[in-house]
């Protein structure tokens, strides 16, 4: 018998199916395929994370030309250029220069009075602004040293050339030039360039280091102290070696460690003027009263006693603080528990299958999910609450002693204009260093309170105690001044007799 003729449909509908798997197969293939691509590619980035395009040496400081090599580390770079602003630091706005703080909070006008930083004091810019802002500043009206090009520009090769060859004798010649004749001799060089690349990194192998001598010095000092550093272990270690050697950090610190050393190579407390070379005032230790009792212990190359100014109204010898963060930061619990500086300002992102360092260098609060929620749980809201908490009670607490502190400038004055001698103000001059330093640490220190709240707090509490005697000194003072002097007694002239 002859098989029945299949219908046209059923046989279209297997052909159908034919290919539809066809097809299928295909497809999963092809997206296998990629996929396999693709993981070969990104293992091969991994492999690879950078492709030397241009050659970089120590004497590179461009970071454009860096960035032929490492465009994505570059290109964070760049976006320091761009304004950003937190409630209580940074600068958000259009105009050319940031605002003034010295307008905003006038007890700092007050204070600064006979130093340049009452002319001219300016909430914060990014990194890529550091040197144009420096030149810029109002207080390149008065005489200014060549040392503060330590922290502002990539200055290592002008300090290898002022010392032939040597950057640490270069780096101790700087101060007796001006501000002017060293920026110009940088210009001249064609290596005018804010804080680049080549500041933290091997140029070969992109290793961290350490390139400003202010620091290494610093560091060396600290090492040899026997101050307590429970956030920088490789220290302890090297005191418990031989001591053969003075502390090297690019080679005796660890990773981690380096990751908040190359930021303390600037954003720390220093000594910045005309008089001696550059200094990291560390050799008692990074507590403001550590750093307070090595500047007491500290002459000037003539004998006279350190001080940075003296105050215009009160005659006070005044310590300047500058900025610093590494110091407190070494106080707060972030760093006891071992979370580096780069950790929250330079957390690390995705690039293509590479994990680099986001060096768009700005406030963690700007960038929660990645600076924050690696290690915290809580929502963004909830960090940023935390945070807004500790920083209004900083900045209360500031405000507090920054009144108090006027109100002493202002006792001492009243005394002064009522004869009180300055023996008889000694104790209220005294009182007024202590008050302004401790409250001037928390000022200029860039996180308000934030790196070590309960240390920021102390500080603060000390500042507006010590303001608050001063003013008692001062009153007793102004009564001294105002008691009458009583004339010597004079014995009478006999009389004579009656003839």
């Amino acid at each position: 018998m002859t098989e029945p003729a299949r219908p046209a449909s059923t046989h279209s509908a297997r052909t159908g199916l034919h290919v539809a798997v066809l097809l299928g197969v295909a497809a999963a293939t092809a997206g296998a395929t990629a996929l396999l691509v693709n993981i070969f590619e990104r293992k091969a980035e991994e492999r690879s994370p950078f492709i030397r395009v241009v050659q970089v040496d120590d004497d590179t400081t461009d970071p454009a030309v860096w960035g032929k090599n490492w465009p994505a580390q570059y290109d964070g770079y760049q976006r320091t250029a761009l304004p950003t602003k937190t409630r209580f630091g940074g600068h958000g706005g259009n105009e050319a220069m940031p605002e003034e703080k010295i307008e905003r909070d006038p007890w700092l006008k007050r204070m600064f009075l006979g130093y340049a930083f009452s002319i001219d004091y300016r909430d914060r810019r990014g990194h890529a602004h550091m040197l144009e802002d420096q030149e810029a500043t109002q207080r390149l009206s008065k005489p200014q040293s060549g040392s503060c090009l330590h922290c502002h520009a990539s200055v290592m090769p002008l300090y290898r050339k002022l010392g032939d060859g040597d950057a640490m004798k270069g780096f101790e010649a700087s101060y007796k030039f001006s501000y002017k004749e060293l920026n110009d001799k940088l210009h001249d060089a064609g290596q005018a360039h804010p804080v680049s690349c080549v500041d933290c990194h091997e140029p070969d192998t992109m290793a961290l280091r350490v390139t400003r001598p202010g620091f290494i010095r610093g560091i060396q000092a600290l090492a040899a102290s026997d101050a307590a550093v429970p956030a920088l272990h490789s220290i302890d270690q090297w005191r418990e070696g031989k001591r053969d050697r003075p502390y090297d950090p690019n080679v005796d610190a660890t990773r981690n460690e380096m990751r908040s050393y190359v930021c303390g190579q600037c954003h720390v407390e220093y000594y910045c003027s005309t008089k001696m070379p550059l200094t990291f005032p560390w050799g008692q230790g990074l507590k403001v009263e550590d750093i307070e009792a090595f500047w007491k212990a500290t002459t000037f190359p003539d004998g006279h006693a350190f001080s940075d100014y003296t105050h215009k109204e009160t005659g006070a010898p005044i310590l300047k603080a500058q900025h610093p963060e590494f110091e407190l930061w070494n106080q707060g619990i972030h760093a006891r528990a071992g979370v580096s500086c780069a950790d929250c300002h330079m957390p690390y992102m995705r690039e293509g299958a590479s994990k680099v360092s986001d060096h768009w260098v700005r406030s963690p609060l700007l960038n929660i999910n990645r600076a924050c929620q690696t290690c915290h749980r809580a929502s963004e809201a909830e960090m940023a609450a935390r945070v807004e908490v500790i920083q209004s009670r900083n900045s209360d607490l500031m405000q507090r002693s920054g009144q108090a502190i006027v109100a002493l400038i202002d006792g001492i004055v009243e005394a002064k204009a009522q004869g009180a001698t300055p023996e008889q103000l000694a104790s209220a001059m005294d009182f007024q260093q202590k008050a302004q330093w401790r409250l001037d640490f928390i000022a200029a220190e860039n996180s308000m309170g934030f790196h070590a709240p309960q240390e920021a707090a102390r500080i603060l509490g000390e500042a507006a105690d010590y303001a608050r005697q001063g003013q008692i000194a001062a009153l007793t003072a102004r009564s001294a001044g105002a008691a009458p002097t009583s004339a010597a007694p004079t014995s009478a002239a006999p009389t004579s007799a009656a003839p």
